[in-house]
């Protein structure tokens, strides 16, 4: 007769061992989709099927289960420009629970400290310097990259140099210019409390660049990207320009 140990053991190779494998490598796939609408952006099910060389039918269930966990959710895709024809395809975006699997900001701490600026020294202006300030420092690093990048190519470095800092940022084409989108954000839920921080952003974009650009949505007030638009310029302005805010 065997003992209770031994009556306990699973051979190698059981239904059991497989199970648990199987259940190991959908949590890994689901933290690969998930890690992909962080990076990229709301995603239709079949871009990740595209990025991730997955069938659409293995796209929906990771993304059903990431949903029942309150990881992504369902949203109308927005449409930037003319309208095709049709509904426009469904995009999954991460919740505010999906991002606080990435984030390891101190955001309590951070808007806290923002709260005692405002309330010691001058109010909103207070927060204003401050947020300049601290963007200033990052500008550096952006800086440089757009100075060593060619006149057309500086939103797509600017957008590298973004990403080094941990907002996942891409550029792409959009009519009379290019848009700048930031799919993460490290301090988004202190930024929902001081707009003030993607305000001075904004403006330090906008001196980089040489240019006037706008920004059309930020995941601070619930959107699923950042996106700036910055307007088609010709190369000798956008030289002549760089680093000032074309007031």
């Amino acid at each position: 007769m065997k003992n209770v140990g031994e009556a306990r053991e699973t051979p190698a190779g059981t239904p059991h061992e497989e199970l648990a494998a199987g259940m190991r490598s959908d949590r890994s796939t689901r933290n690969r989709v998930a890690r992909s609408i962080l990076d990229h952006g709301p995603s239709t099910v079949a871009e990740l099927a595209d990025r991730l060389g997955l069938t659409p039918a293995a796209v929906r269930r990771h993304l059903d289960a990431l949903a029942a966990d309150d990881v992504v959710q369902p949203r109308e895709q927005r449409v930037y420009g003319a309208r095709t024809r049709g509904r426009p395809a469904k995009v999954f975006a991460l919740t505010d629970c999906g991002r606080d699997a990435f984030d390891q900001s101190y955001d309590t701490l951070a808007a806290d400290a923002l709260r005692w600026i405002q309330q010691q020294f001058g109010g909103d202006e207070a927060v204003v310097a401050f947020a300049r300030a601290r963007i200033a420092e990052q500008a550096g690093a952006y800086r440089e990259a757009i100075e060593a990048a060619a006149p057309e190519e500086r939103t797509e470095a600017l957008a590298k140099a973004l990403s080094a800092d941990g907002y996942a940022a891409t550029a792409r084409s959009a009519p009379v210019g290019e848009q700048l989108c930031q799919h993460h954000c490290p301090v988004a839920h202190v930024a929902e409390k001081f707009p003030q921080l993607c305000e001075a952003e904004t403006e330090v974009f906008s001196k980089l660049l040489g240019t006037h650009v706008q920004r059309l949505a930020t995941i601070a007030h619930g959107d699923g990207v950042c996106t700036t638009f910055i307007p088609k310029i010709s190369h000798n302005a956008s030289a002549s320009t760089a680093g000032r805010n074309p007031a």
